[in-house]
């Protein structure tokens, strides 16, 4: 009996350790900090707070993320007066399930606040920002300022309406706790640029849109369900190629906003204007499935399918974009969880658990599915590693041995990009190396 007790706890651990919600955090293994821009400073100040996820523990049924809710790539600054910085959340504490499950009854509504977090331990908001219109006073009511109460009939897209005050990762902080609404890759990567925050205060973001790349996991819902970024497999069996998937949410054709896309009568929200444009209002979209083409998603922004770790299939979220690249409703999770919403954020622990370790036995650069995109290149190269020991040295060198450009991807981070505006034509040889080993990669700038 105690012999084949040990054998299914031997097997239990050997499957907890190989489950992505489990392996795939950014830990923290050097004491990375956090950093910040302020206004009018483009240096960068370094703070005393531990940046990505300090520790995971995992049970038969959950697992145990502690994080500060703060990035490895530097916040800040967010310039539409918001008066908050980036803030520790003090070792916050999320409970996970292990085996989502979905939600067979009526679906929990997404809410505003975390509804999951990225893989660095930030947290993932949906589209509201707590904005609604006013019809008796004809005004936009709630959210920051909340000087005043809104009908909560026409709720403001947070994505659309505050964009002056996200960071170039996308990003701001509500009463400290930093959050994205949308896929968090920078700004000045998008194919077309909406936001100039990066010209001055340049960040990374947590990941690069790559086209013919699978896109990485990048978090977690409050479901349990895994959130990846804009591209994945055309199919949801694995098969077809790599395409941008796809939101099934579109913009109504309207120019008064009286009924819902169900034909619902509501209070009267404001006309569609230069001021009040179509979507910036969640009410402004409606669903269209797509059943004949499997890169669309369903209700919830989400399929089944096949991805890079989880090769019997799950079901997931993406993180969509447009054409453009630029954040595309209902940008990663929602309206509604397509599993049962079972996460929480917890004040301990109260049951046995194992701690999650990083083991470096058999560490080596070949493990770490370093990817360079784009290459040929023109403007900027971007190196996406898997989650590392180490911080690893980038350098890009010409034909001759010179050394044309340096950077790093910081411990707890997994992305640097070399910006290669004043780099001349010709072919180049990016080495990335720690102190164990190193790699060279062949580039070729054409622009």
């Amino acid at each position: 009996m105690k012999k084949l007790f040990l054998l299914l706890l031997l097997a239990h651990i050997s499957h907890s350790q190989t489950n992505p919600i489990i392996t795939k955090w950014l830990k923290n293994t050097t004491g990375i900090t956090g950093r910040h821009y302020v206004n009018g400073n483009s240096t960068p100040i370094i703070d005393a707070v531990a940046a990505n996820v300090q520790s995971v523990r995992y049970s038969t049924n959950w697992v145990y993320v502690t994080t500060n809710g703060i990035p490895a790539y530097i916040t800040g600054p967010f310039l539409d007066g918001n008066p908050s910085l980036a803030t520790s959340q003090n070792g916050a504490i999320f409970k996970m399930p292990l085996n989502p499950t979905q939600n067979t009854g009526t679906p929990t509504a997404t809410n505003g606040g975390n509804i999951g977090l990225f893989k660095n331990g930030v947290a993932l908001f949906d589209y509201r920002d707590g904005a609604s219109w006013r019809n008796a006073s004809s005004q936009m009511c709630g959210g920051p300022t909340g000087m005043c109460m809104g009908d909560g009939v026409w709720n403001r897209d947070a994505v659309p309406a505050e964009r002056a005050g996200f960071d170039c990762a996308k990003a701001h902080p509500a009463m400290g706790n930093y959050h994205h609404h949308q896929n968090p890759s920078a700004f000045n990567l998008d194919l077309v640029v909406i936001s100039n925050i990066c010209s001055t205060y340049p960040s990374d973001g947590l990941y690069v849109i790559n086209p013919v790349e699978h896109s990485p996991l990048i978090g977690f819902a409050y479901d349990g369900f895994p959130i990846y970024g804009a591209y994945g497999y055309a199919n949801a069996n694995g098969t077809g190629g790599i395409v941008r998937i796809k939101s099934g949410y579109q913009l109504r054709n309207i120019t008064t906003r009286t009924h819902y896309a169900d034909g619902t009568n509501v209070t009267d929200g404001p006309a569609v204007s230069t001021t009040y444009p179509l979507g910036y209002f969640r009410e402004d979209y409606e669903y269209v499935a797509h059943p004949s083409d499997a890169s669309y998603l369903d209700v919830h922004n989400g399929r089944f399918c096949v991805t890079p770790e989880y090769p019997d299939g799950i079901y997931c979220y993406f993180a969509t974009v447009d054409n453009n690249h630029n954040s595309a409703y209902p940008y990663a999770v929602g309206p509604t969880f397509y599993g049962n919403k079972t996460a929480a954020k917890v004040t301990s622990i109260t049951e046995p658990t194992t701690q999650y370790t990083l083991s470096d036995a058999n560490y080596n650069l070949s493990r770490l599915n370093i990817k360079i995109y784009p290459n040929p290149a023109q403007d900027f190269i971007a190196i996406q590693s898997d989650s590392i020991e180490d911080d690893l040295n980038v350098t890009l060198i010409d034909e001759l041995g010179k050394v044309v450009r340096e950077n790093k991807i910081l411990q707890g981070s997994t992305l640097a990009v070399i910006d290669l505006t004043t780099v001349s034509n010709g072919i180049y040889f990016l080495k990335i190396a720690d102190s164990k080993d190193d790699k060279t990669f062949k580039i070729i700038v054409n622009k």
